[in-house]
C-alpha cells in the first residue's frame, strides 16, 4: 500500500499537519473511527479543559488504532469539531504533538456539540 499526499499548485498552501488530499493505493485495510470525545475510560468523567479532553481523545484514538494493528502514522483523514473557535490553536498543538511530520487530509468545524460540556469531537480514518 502507498499513501500519496496531493498538494497541487494552484490550491492554497497546506496548513500545519495537513494535506489537501490523501490517496491510498494498493491492497489495504481502511479503519473508520467514529466521533470520539474526551471522557475518561469510565465513560462518565469528563475533564473541564479543552487540552485535557483533547489529550484523552488522542489517547483513545491511539488505543483504537493499536487494536487494529495501526498507529498515528496510518491516519489518512481526520475531522475536528470544536465547540469554540478559541480552541483552534490548542487543537493545532495537539495535532502537531501526535502527528509530528505526518500529514493527513483534515477538516476543522466549529459547531455546537451534542453535550455542552464537550469541547472537541474527533473522527478519523486510517489505512494500512
Amino acid at each position: 500500500m502507498s499513501v500519496i499526499q496531493h498538494n497541487p499548485p494552484g490550491v492554497f498552501p497546506p496548513y500545519r499537519c495537513y494535506a489537501h488530499a490523501v490517496e491510498v493505493r494498493g491492497d489495504s485495510r481502511l479503519l473508520i473511527v467514529s466521533g470520539l470525545n474526551g471522557y475518561e475510560a469510565d465513560g462518565t468523567t469528563l475533564p473541564e479543559s479543552f487540552e485535557d479532553q483533547g489529550e484523552l481523545i488522542w489517547r483513545h484514538l491511539g488505543t483504537i488504532l493499536r487494536s487494529a494493528g495501526m498507529d498515528y502514522g496510518d491516519l489518512v483523514s481526520m475531522r475536528f469539531y470544536l465547540a469554540d473557535p478559541e480552541h483552534d490553536e490548542a487543537n493545532v498543538q495537539l495535532r502537531m504533538k501526535y502527528l509530528g511530520a505526518h500529514k493527513v487530509a483534515l477538516t476543522v468545524v466549529c459547531c455546537r456539540l451534542l453535550d455542552p460540556r464537550w469541547k472537541l469531537e474527533v473522527e478519523a480514518m486510517a489505512a494500512k
